[in-house]
């Protein structure tokens, strides 16, 4: 096995992560896929997403604890 010791210059932001390669195998594999829309369904969800924002800065939303703060 080789050793590869890095400088502090090599790692920028603090950004290294070391895992054994099972483990990243596991959540590369459980990952969420990114899905990307486009036309019509892209535009109706911009449509409710604008909604939902313009209601919670008018202060028509509940802030929920649980879902028996549903009912």
């Amino acid at each position: 096995m080789a050793i590869t010791i890095l400088k502090k210059a090599q790692i920028q932001n603090d950004d290294l992560v070391i895992l054994p390669r099972k483990e990243y195998e596991v959540l590369k594999e459980n990952q969420v896929p990114t899905i990307f829309l486009k036309g019509k369904s892209a535009r109706a969800l911009d449509k409710r997403v604008a909604e939902a924002l313009r209601e919670y800065r008018q202060g028509k939303t509940k802030r929920l604890h649980s879902l028996r703060d549903l009912m």
